[in-house]
């Protein structure tokens, strides 16, 4: 027990020691005449050190936004290829078919394939005929006396479908409405 008190006793006064030492190491510091001279070239070379990473930060930035950009539409344009395939085929199959239905029924087809492209991208055309006019959905071209009365303020006619690309109008739909 006794020598459990003597080696803590030494460890506490090792802590002591080491405290007063770094009390001396601080007093001589300051003690010390301060350069400001060589502060001042310490500080400014930090300061041209941090300037310079954040100008190449902004650069390396700049660089990759330019190249995500030119690369925007890569992936729907790798999607279209197929659909242009498809075309390819079809203009040909034209001149040597007879069969005027078997051709229509290949064309919607190629239609279909060409609107999922655009629904994976996102975009979706939004229904219009029959609905109240909205200005935030449609651009109107004419007003119409309504054919009926409950087609008054509603759309009677779409000359163009509209089109949202994730949930944002992307064309207005134009549109006839009732009177």
């Amino acid at each position: 027990m006794a020598k459990k008190k003597k080696e803590e006793k030494a460890k506490e006064e090792a802590v002591v020691d080491q405290v007063d030492g770094q009390a001396e190491e601080t007093n001589e510091e300051q003690s010390k005449p301060v350069n400001w001279e060589e502060k001042a070239a310490e500080l400014n070379d930090k300061y041209l050190r941090l300037y310079s990473e954040f100008d190449n930060f902004r650069r390396r930035t700049q660089k990759e936004r330019a190249e995500l950009i030119k690369s925007a539409g890569k992936d729907i344009l790798s999607d279209l290829l197929p659909v242009v395939d498809d075309f390819d085929r079809t203009m040909d199959a034209m001149d040597k078919t007879e069969d005027v239905k078997a051709f229509t029924e290949g064309v919607k087809l190629v239609q279909q394939k060409f609107l999922n492209v655009l629904q994976k991208q996102g975009m979706a055309h939004f229904e219009t005929k029959g609905e109240a006019f909205d200005p935030e959905l449609h651009e109107a071209i004419t007003k119409i006396p309504a054919p009926s009365d409950d087609l008054k303020g509603k759309v009677v006619d779409v000359i163009e479908k509209g089109y949202m690309l994730n949930e944002k109008v992307l064309r207005y739909a134009k549109v006839v409405v009732g009177e």
